[in-house]
């Protein structure tokens, strides 16, 4: 009686254990169920969150626009000038004078005076719709650093805004500075060039200040560090404005300046030589034929890759597109100045260049004359050639 007694105790003992056991398995495939459905759960919502967004068109097109521009912006040609005082006519010459034999899009930087923009501004959108699709202008006002307007009177009025260029136009890695007494007589294309030629410290690109030692300015008169033997002149500067930035230029500009202030006759164009005096392996150096200025055929002719190909960039330098100390300037001058887009250039200024040159046949630059137009007529017939 008493084994019978614990037999059945025992077996209702593993039978309360084995359902026990069977609720616990029970609830704990249970709650892996649930886990499992909320993780996938989870999972779904998740997906959902990162599939992308359906892009409208209108955002399409905006974003496709936004690509292009900047695209426009890395391939474009940057030209900048500085414009103060009178010189708001002379600027539109030059910019003429790029704009006509330059394909590629130039995108020009203009800074100026205040009082001087609405001007600009007028006389460059009246230039006819085709003229006008090939560049685009930016306009900006005189900026110095900390608005110190000391800098804007260092030599011509507002000259020395160049330095700075850099540390204002954050947004464009690379542009050619011109003064605004220049004419281009070839493509921008061919100057932009020399870009691909700098080396890997190479910052600017500027052409000497003289040929001749017997006439040079630097060698005989300076009284602060230059550079080289002779000099440069800083009228055409190609400016790779991202090396610049990560260099010292700045700061060396401002220090020179404190230092040397007393000592400059040409402002801004003595800190520049200056600098590479001192970092002489940041510049490049290209030949005259890239800023030929009076000094190169008031005495006798010497520059000689402009003899032989004629001269690139036509720099007018101490007012000589205006005034008849060297008439072979200004004939120049008068001529791009006349020209109107809508005639063309083979049939109107051409022959006026050719006409107006003829005429200072007995100046000493105009013995040379041939160097003031070859290149234009090398453009001119090939261009009318290839049509």
């Amino acid at each position: 009686m008493r084994r019978r007694m614990i037999f059945k105790f025992g077996l209702t003992v593993i039978v309360l254990v084995a359902v026990f056991m069977f609720y616990i398995i029970h609830q704990q495939a249970d709650q892996n169920v649930q886990e499992r459905g909320a993780t996938e759960g989870n999972q779904i919502i998740q997906n959902q969150s990162l599939k992308p967004k359906e892009v409208t068109k209108e955002e399409k097109l905006r974003l496709a626009e936004k690509e292009k521009r900047g695209r426009i912006w890395r391939d474009s040609i940057h030209l900048s000038l500085v414009v103060c005082g009178d010189r708001g006519n002379e600027s539109i010459t030059l910019i003429k004078s790029a704009v006509l034999f330059t394909k590629s899009y130039i995108i020009i930087h203009i800074f100026a005076e205040e009082e001087l923009h609405s001007a600009l501004q007028y006389q460059l959108n009246s230039w006819p719709s085709p003229v006008r699709k090939k560049f685009e202008y930016h306009l900006y006002g005189i900026i110095y650093p900390d608005s110190n307007q000391e800098w804007k009177m260092l030599f011509k009025p507002c000259a020395s805004q160049r330095l700075f260029i850099p540390s204002i136009l954050t947004n464009v890695d690379s542009l050619l500075y011109v003064d605004t007494d220049i004419l281009f007589l070839s493509p921008l294309e061919e100057i932009w060039f020399h870009f691909s030629r700098f080396n890997s410290t190479q910052l600017i690109a500027l052409a000497p200040e003289s040929e001749d030692r017997q006439t040079g300015w630097y060698n005989r008169f300076a009284r602060h560090p230059y550079f080289g033997e002779l000099g440069v002149n800083s009228g055409v500067m190609l400016m790779n404005l991202t090396r610049l930035r990560n260099s010292t230029w700045l700061s060396s500009i401002k220090n020179y300046y404190k230092e040397y202030k007393l000592k400059l006759t040409w402002g801004d164009q003595d800190l520049i030589n200056v600098y590479f005096h001192f970092h002489p392996d940041e510049l490049y150096v290209y030949p005259c034929e890239w800023n030929y200025r009076p000094d190169h055929c008031m005495y006798m002719s010497v520059c000689k890759g402009a003899e032989r190909g004629g001269a690139c960039v036509l720099h007018g330098s101490r007012r000589a597109m205006h005034n008849d100390k060297q008439p072979a300037f200004k004939a120049v001058y008068l001529a791009f100045n006349a020209y109107s887009f809508q005639d063309e250039m083979k049939t109107s200024l051409l022959p006026q260049l050719l006409k107006n040159l003829e005429a200072t046949a007995k100046t000493p630059c105009g013995t040379v004359r041939d160097v003031f137009s070859m290149r234009v007529a090398q453009f001119i017939n090939h261009d009318v050639k290839n049509r």
